[in-house]
């Protein structure tokens, strides 16, 4: 399975509910996802494109940007509905309290998965040259600017996770902000997972 339609992939940032994270047995989040959205629960699972290639063939198929992760909205009032999905492992939690995602984090992955530019995963970074896109799609975004050969790519983390994922950008657009290097933000520790799948 190799598609999804966008409307199982995309919550809407403007409706109310707090976003947490899932985390799902390797190679089971699209599966989850589709049986999240099935039992009526808005999720996100951002993806991307890779090519593989065999000695024969070569395929274009869509990749988690972050494994056996997938982004839930609200809902937890049903959390043995959740838990009790096949493929599901865990909700991640911090503090023994289910752990939120801050929403301008969700908004920056919608972004840059909306914004058609080369998305992939990327090393998890914090520390760097902090940057503002000034213009274009992604402008108001900001994140850590790395060179990958000649190309230019914005890194942006989901903290908590200690994943990144990176977007291509033209250096041209960019701003660098001040000489801060994690942006001003508090720093966040990575959070666990201690609710399992119930049985």
């Amino acid at each position: 399975m190799d598609t999804m339609p966008n409307e199982l992939l995309n919550g809407n940032i403007a409706d109310a509910g707090n976003w947490y994270v899932l985390y799902t047995r390797h190679q089971h989040e699209k599966t989850v996802a589709q049986m999240l959205c099935n039992k009526g629960f808005e999720i996100l699972l951002p993806l991307y494109s890779s090519v593989n290639r065999w000695k024969d063939r070569t395929k274009l198929i869509t990749l988690p940007l972050f494994p056996c992760y997938v982004f839930l909205r609200g809902g937890l009032e049903r959390r043995v509905d959740i838990m009790k999905t096949p493929g599901v492992n865990a909700l991640v939690s911090s503090v023994g309290q289910p752990a939120l995602v801050p929403a301008e984090e969700i908004e920056a992955i919608q972004r840059i998965v909306a914004s058609g530019a080369g998305v992939e995963p990327h090393p998890f970074m914090k520390c760097g040259d902090r940057v503002k896109v000034k213009g274009g799609p992604l402008s108001g975004l900001e994140g850590i600017l790395v060179r990958k050969k000649d190309l230019y790519r914005l890194v942006l983390s989901v903290e908590m996770l200690g994943k990144s994922a990176s977007v291509e950008v033209d250096s041209f657009l960019v701003e660098r902000l001040g000489n801060q290097s994690q942006g001003g933000r508090e720093h966040r520790y990575p959070a666990t997972l201690i609710e399992a799948r119930l049985s």
